[in-house]
């Protein structure tokens, strides 16, 4: 028998390990395209909750996406640095260089739709979990939720020089 746990649970937290081996997949497809580039037409939408205790972001972010900013990893970003834990990516806004530090475990959403994937992720720790039966479905974006959005711009035509692109993903998650 192993050692007694610290704190004993009354049930097993499968939507946490789920949370988990996803976020393992979205640091793992991080880190290729640290190594690499991005491959293709490859994006990613990343989503995460602001307030989530290690995000670093401007002060001027921060008021404006007070809860949760969606930010796009595509054309321009620099110094992507993947760790166990977290990660940090240059972004322009509005022309404005500004250096992003995102826990893992303050992800809500990633896709990449180049080839229609997505993750969302149960709330941020720092949040009561809702283990109702409708928020523990298995689903994740589907090509349906994909189709639903319309690109930021066209497959062929370039986003404006030094900016950065925030999108909503509601049309992503469960209502």
């Amino acid at each position: 028998m192993t050692d007694k746990p610290e704190e004993h649970q009354e049930f097993i937290d499968y939507p946490g390990f789920i949370d988990e081996a996803m976020r393992g997949v979205v640091r793992r497809a991080l880190a290729l395209v640290a190594r690499e580039g991005l491959p293709g037409n490859h994006h990613f939408y990343v989503s995460f909750a602001t307030d989530y205790p290690g995000v670093q972001i401007s002060p001027t972010l921060k008021a404006r996406y007070p809860k949760e900013i969606t930010i796009v990893i595509q054309f321009q970003f620099w110094d992507l640095d993947v760790r166990d834990d977290h990660f940090s990516v240059m972004l322009s806004f509005n022309n404005i260089p500004e250096k992003l530090v995102v826990p893992y475990k303050a992800l809500t959403a990633f896709a990449d739709p180049s080839i229609k994937f997505g993750l969302q992720f149960h709330a941020p720790a720092h949040e009561p979990m809702d283990f109702s039966a409708e928020n523990l479905s298995m689903e994740t974006a589907t090509e349906a939720a994909f189709d639903e959005v319309a690109p930021p711009h066209a497959d062929n035509e370039e986003p404006p020089a030094g900016s950065a692109e925030v999108i909503s993903l509601d049309a992503f998650r469960k209502k």
